[in-house]
């Protein structure tokens, strides 16, 4: 397999598109008017109840700041929300680099945009299994899917996009904002990169520990089996 390997990059890096994704929406109403303070052409793309909050955040504001991904990709939802952000164009602005040029013609021809940040947060998983009512099936519907995907790969890409997964970085990271033109370094990209890696990973090992504290038998009385 071929693989990219990158020489020439950008230090500071202008947020400009924004995708939001947040079970916990703490913080959001700090960071989405500083967004727009900082940076009066900032472009949101959002979900679900994350698409709603923005909206009642931006008010009369929202029409020029605030996209559906499923208007931006062209693909509804699949029912339940099961799938939402797992779109070809979604992951050509993550995952392109900023002067690759084969990348560029790629933006082009599906009229795609560079993500510079993507805010994150997954759904509670470790807060439904400790509930004294938690199920295997009520579990396994927490578990998500698009989110670390999208973490994951934003934090690949640190070499242009900022991935942001703990609501308590929005302050500093407006205020680097702030002090630098609307830019955020690579060493904050990167410094970011770490901890997105470590928030997936710490999901990833609580769902395993859940799972490994079950049996089939105790999964199949969950459900009527047809065969």
């Amino acid at each position: 397999m071929a693989l990219n390997i990158v020489e020439q990059i950008d230090d500071a890096v202008a947020v400009q598109h924004v995708l939001v994704s947040v079970s916990d929406k703490r913080g959001l109403d700090v960071l989405v008017p500083g967004l727009c303070e900082i940076n009066p052409d900032v472009r949101f793309y959002s979900t679900g109840g994350t698409y709603r909050a923005i909206e009642a955040l931006l008010g009369d504001r929202a029409g020029e700041h605030l996209l559906a991904v499923a208007d931006y990709t062209g693909q509804p939802e699949m029912q339940g929300g099961l799938v939402k952000t797992l779109d070809f164009k979604i992951y050509l602005g993550l995952l392109s680099e900023t002067y690759n040029a084969a990348h560029r013609r790629d933006l082009a021809r599906v009229r795609a945009v560079e993500f510079d940040m993507v805010v994150v947060n997954l759904y509670p998983f470790r807060q439904t299994v400790a509930r004294p009512d938690a199920t295997p099936e009520r579990a396994r519907t927490n578990i998500d899917i698009g989110g670390p995907c999208m973490v994951r790969a934003a934090a690949k890409n640190f070499l242009r996009v900022a991935p942001v997964t703990d609501p308590d970085t929005y302050a500093p990271l407006l205020e680097e904002l702030r002090g630098a033109g609307g830019r955020l370094s690579l060493a904050t990209r990167f410094n970011l990169a770490r901890r997105a890696f470590a928030h997936t990973a710490a999901y990833d090992a609580a769902i395993r520990d859940y799972l490994d504290g079950l049996t089939p038998d105790a999964v199949r009385k969950e459900y009527t089996c047809t065969n």
